[in-house]
């Protein structure tokens, strides 16, 4: 039997995901022991209370959030994603954990003693895991070389070489191929690369080379198409003797929209106690900037196409849009205001969309709502860009978090598809923290370019 050749990826992976697990439970009884010692006068923290906590849930917490965020995803992800995945875990779990440990020993007098407990570890998990992740990925990196991929591409479509050689830790587009070239030289091509990449090529074409690729075990990369996106969430049904899916085709289920209303409505009200004090600091600044409006209201579409009025705060120049023309926000635009440059990169601009999600016209996470004419635009060149409608407009969203401001709007739509096609209330909580994440991530609010901003950067390469 012939050994796989990314067999020793996984391994290594897997060693590295017990070690960092290993690590903060090691931290986390170097800080929880000393201080059971030090504050156990009536034995209220011995016993099974005490050995669930430590033993328990910390580690479930901690395994739960980082295989979720990505936190384990070590020469996977880029190394700013993993640290920011591990951060926003480590956080949220030592947070979790005052209240957790004042619930099972009863004693929520402790919390002035316990909280600094959990601070004190936070900054020492976020400093072993930055320390190991550079140090793994750099090992990671030495171990496995990129692999070396050849892609298959159809006459008169773009090719996705550009975009794969970004990651050269991972990949190497070696070759571009014609996909309807004999099949000879897809075999020879094929056996002389470690992998196959395809993108946007037709489906008999494709489907000729992902067979000849499972016959020969190489691994295969392909960008879907619609119907791909919407058949993967199928379900199977085992009635004859012969395969057969389901694909309902109908959106989420009452129920569970009932349930992610309800999550709207609890966490915008929430949201908007804890963070008056930020929003009322950015509409001062505003105003005291340049005098003119602290809000900006814009047409969007949202669930079945309906119009309303979306709330921001203002980022740009007062009558930035003067002829009344939609002009998309580009890299280095001069409109935006100096407060605005802040608070688009730290999206404070969109809280005051928590109104809009209060009233019913937005959702926390969902397709991000459109501006009309963009979604005129686009249904002309796309239309079954009016997929995204089929549930509410989001604060933020599977695109937002896994795309960029400048995602083309077909890549929206896939993205956006594969959220409505796999909802879960637990998928809403994980794309709400990495949208804590992706804050930190400067290629996530990267603007639209303009033609010599192009150009200047190609200059800069060369």
């Amino acid at each position: 039997m012939k050994k796989k050749k990314g067999s020793g990826k996984y391994i290594y992976r897997g060693i590295c995901c017990i070690l960092l697990t290993a690590g903060c439970m090691f931290l986390f009884y170097s800080r929880w022991y000393p201080f059971v010692k030090a504050n156990n006068t009536t034995g209220w923290l011995t016993g099974k209370g005490n050995l669930l906590m430590s033993g328990g849930i910390h580690l479930g917490l901690i395994v739960l959030l980082l295989r979720g965020l990505g936190g384990y995803r070590i020469g996977v992800d880029r190394l700013t994603s993993v640290i920011g995945s591990q951060l926003v875990s480590f956080f949220v779990v030592d947070f979790m954990e005052v209240f957790i440990s004042m619930a099972v020993t009863g004693h929520f007098r402790m919390i002035g003693k316990i909280a600094p407990v959990f601070l004190v570890l936070f900054v020492l998990e976020s400093l072993f895991g930055i320390i190991f992740s550079m140090l793994t990925g750099a090992l990671y990196q030495k171990l496995f070389p990129p692999l070396k991929i050849v892609e298959f591409y159809s006459e008169g479509t773009e090719v996705m070489m550009d975009k794969m050689n970004l990651r050269p830790d991972k990949y190497e587009v070696k070759r571009l191929v014609r996909c309807d070239v004999p099949e000879r030289v897809i075999r020879r091509e094929i056996s002389e690369h470690d992998a196959v990449l395809m993108h946007d090529i037709p489906s008999h074409y494709k489907n000729h080379i992902l067979k000849i690729c499972f016959e020969m075990d190489k691994r295969v990369y392909f960008t879907p198409k619609i119907s791909d996106i919407i058949t993967k969430f199928s379900t199977q049904l085992n009635l004859f003797d012969t395969p057969l899916y389901l694909c309902r085709n109908s959106g989420i289920p009452l129920w569970r929209r009932f349930i992610k209303r309800s999550f709207d409505i609890i966490l915008s009200l929430i949201a908007i106690v804890v963070l008056s004090p930020i929003m009322l600091i950015t509409a001062l600044l505003i105003k005291l900037q340049d005098g003119g409006p602290v809000m900006y209201k814009q047409e969007r579409t949202t669930l079945n196409g309906q119009r309303f009025m979306i709330w921001k705060f203002r980022s740009m120049i007062v009558d930035a849009e003067a002829d009344g023309k939609p002009h998309p926000a580009t890299e280095r635009d001069s409109r935006i205001t100096p407060i605005g440059h802040f608070i688009r990169a730290t999206r404070i601009d969109e809280l005051p969309q928590l109104i809009n999600i209060l009233k019913g016209d937005m959702s926390i996470v969902g397709p991000r709502p459109e501006r009309v004419e963009h979604v005129e635009m686009y249904t002309k060149d796309i239309p079954e860009f009016v997929f995204r409608e089929k549930i509410r407009g989001g604060l933020t969203g599977y695109a937002q978090v896994f795309g960029k401001y400048n995602t083309s709007a077909l890549d929206k739509l896939k993205l956006d598809l594969t959220y409505i096609m796999n909802y879960s209330l637990l998928l809403d909580v994980q794309i709400i923290l990495e949208t804590v994440k992706i804050i930190f991530m400067k290629e996530s609010t990267e603007g639209f370019k303009t033609e010599d901003e192009k150009k200047n950067d190609k200059n800069k390469k060369k």
